[in-house]
């Protein structure tokens, strides 16, 4: 199973770079990516080192910066871009926001102004911008472990052309293996997310190979 995934990821990279034009150039091993989220890409709910940045930094080689802040929404998270972006520098920015909005009730639409806000502001930076859907607010979804996204983010990633990770937060808290409690992944749940990312990082052209 494990060589398995290998060989698909290592097609996917090579797919990626032969046929049709990829959509970006393979970046090098210590490339700097920043992850900038709330408290799922802090790691709430895994030990050090198991939090999906580490996890990423472990199967792409580049050096993943950890931006995240738990509870920090959407609207907190516009007033700290721009010292995060001037801070890394990174090549890739990997926006996860929107999930603590959604609690307080915000209005998506509210939101997804905010996460555009924060394209710009990475885009200005001379950096390649990267959303991850957040599951919408359901009361019903939670307690029968069926989320979904919330629509906003294919909306925003298809207005701004921009690269969306997406059916992978939602599908690790639908599953109880894979979660610490109803909002957070486990250590098993970001392996997940951040497989899920190098695999679109691969498609995307922007990987050559993904590391196991």
């Amino acid at each position: 199973m494990q060589i398995h995934r290998v060989l698909t990821l290592t097609l996917l990279a090579v797919t990626a770079s032969c046929g049709d034009a990829p959509r970006h150039a393979p970046l090098p091993d210590g490339t700097v990516a920043l992850a900038f989220g709330d408290s799922v890409t802090y790691g709430t709910g895994a030990s050090r080192g198991e939090d999906y940045p580490s996890r990423l930094a472990a199967v792409t080689g580049w050096d993943v910066v950890n931006a995240g802040i738990p509870g920090d929404t959407a609207s907190a998270a516009i007033g700290r871009i721009e010292e995060a972006l001037a801070s890394a520098r990174p090549a890739v920015v990997i926006i996860e926001l929107g999930g603590n909005d959604f609690l307080r009730r915000r209005s998506a639409a509210d939101v997804k102004e905010d996460l555009r806000a924060m394209i710009a502001a990475v885009r200005a930076a001379g950096a390649l911008p990267l959303l991850v859907s957040v599951p919408e607010l359901s009361v019903l979804g939670a307690v029968t472990g069926r989320l979904g996204d919330s629509g906003i983010y294919a909306e925003l990633a298809d207005e701004e052309d921009v690269l969306l990770i997406e059916n992978v937060f939602a599908r690790v808290l639908s599953d109880a293996d894979l979660r610490a409690d109803r909002i957070h992944p486990n250590a098993a749940g970001y392996r997940v997310i951040a497989e899920r990312i190098a695999e679109e990082l691969a498609e995307a052209g922007l990987l050559r190979l993904v590391r196991y």
